[in-house]
């Protein structure tokens, strides 16, 4: 696990294009770039009151997209510190690979899969890539935020291969081939993985906060009980706030150093050399070895009975559901009603999926306070709301 420096399998910043080519007047390198334009999109802002799993009124201190953002993107720094490779790279994809969501989380996005499976579907990530690509629009030289190759690349095939690429990821590859059949680099994986750390440990810590289940509960984890047991054994009086946070922290570690430990075997196995070799393999690299994915499942099966199916959690989350839903129903009939900036997009289309698609790029873009301040004012027959 020792530090390792410019590793030959790290993807390098002056080797990146991008789809249009710009002079550096900044000296930053092209990866130190694609991270700053990211924190400075309107899509980067808006995930601040986008949901993960609570909505975003419920309460202070749950995570929202944005602070989950951040602390995938602070995992991420450290693992590619590890292994030698781009750290601005997998911290760039860390903090954009969110983008796309629809509002009020994963309720948000089930929704628009629903209404949009007779207009070619949507899926989050190839909207990631429609935000940074297109709907951004911050440059008089072109639309999106002309990031490189290989940071939409990360984007598109952070989780795998993209062998059935969804509309706006296909439109995009024709112009720019991120060549979606193979892997991506190990910047780009370690920040996928990243991402699994983080929501297995703060969802965690959420639940309890939300009194959905108590520390007795988490107890009976194997992944859980040895660090609890051993914590509370250490510091008699630790209170049960600290408890949670320090079980969090050392749970954060056991999950890193399986992942460093797992893909450094692998990186032996398969006698990676260069970046390529990554792209090549045919399976990931970054992942965590097999028995403790079973016992990361008992997490994951855990949350999803405890809290993602909580009745407190499901009737938050069928509301979201209806906003979402209805809401695209109602732009898809009425495209006048559309915002004038939106409504102008339209103005060419003469067929509905095309307009079913300026339709989802608005609700999709929409935080969950906009959002239910928009159902509001379509739905709300009150006249103060007119």
């Amino acid at each position: 696990m020792a530090e390792i420096l410019h590793n030959t399998y790290a993807c390098v910043a002056q080797n990146s294009c991008k789809l249009y080519s710009e002079k550096n007047k900044s000296g930053r390198n092209a990866f130190q770039k694609d991270r700053d334009r990211i924190i400075h999109s309107t899509a980067f802002r808006r995930l601040e009151y986008k949901t993960q799993v609570f909505i975003n009124n419920e309460g202070d201190h749950y995570r929202t997209r944005l602070t989950h953002s951040l602390e995938v993107a602070q995992l991420a720094r450290s693992i590619a510190r590890i292994f030698g490779v781009d750290e601005d790279l997998s911290e760039a994809i860390s903090l954009s690979h969110d983008l796309g969501h629809a509002p009020f989380g994963h309720a948000g996005e089930d929704a628009l899969k629903e209404v949009m499976k007779n207009y070619g579907g949507f899926d989050h990530n190839a909207q990631t890539i429609r935000i940074l690509t297109k709907l951004e629009k911050k440059y008089p030289e072109f639309d999106g935020l002309n990031l490189t190759w290989d940071c939409l690349e990360g984007l598109a095939k952070h989780n795998g291969p993209v062998r059935n690429p969804p509309r706006a990821l296909k439109e995009y590859n024709k112009q720019h081939n991120l060549k979606l059949n193979s892997y991506a680099a190990l910047e780009a994986q370690i920040a996928s993985i990243c991402d699994d750390i983080a929501y297995n440990s703060h969802d965690i810590e959420d639940g309890i906060k939300a009194k959905l289940f108590n520390i007795e509960e988490l107890q009976k984890l194997p992944i859980l009980k040895n660090i609890i047991s051993s914590l509370r054994k250490s510091y008699k009086k630790i209170s049960d706030d600290v408890l949670i946070n320090q079980t969090r922290s050392e749970f954060i570690g056991n999950m890193i150093r399986d992942v460093v430990e797992f893909t450094e075997t692998k990186i032996k196995k398969y006698k990676i050399k260069t970046v390529n070799d990554i792209r090549d393999c045919g399976e990931k690299i970054c992942d965590f070895s097999p028995s403790f994915k079973k016992e990361l499942q008992q997490v994951r099966n855990f949350l999803m009975e405890k809290m993602y199916r909580h009745h407190k959690v499901l009737i938050m989350t069928t509301k979201a559901k209806r906003i979402v839903s209805e809401l695209f129903s109602f732009y898809l009939q009425n495209p006048n009603c559309l915002p004038p900036e939106w409504r102008d997009t339209i103005e060419d289309i003469s067929n509905k999926t095309d307009t079913a698609h300026v339709v989802v790029d608005y609700i999709a873009g929409m935080t969950d306070r906009y959002a239910y301040k928009q159902y509001k004012k379509v739905f709300d027959i009150d006249y103060t709301n007119l």
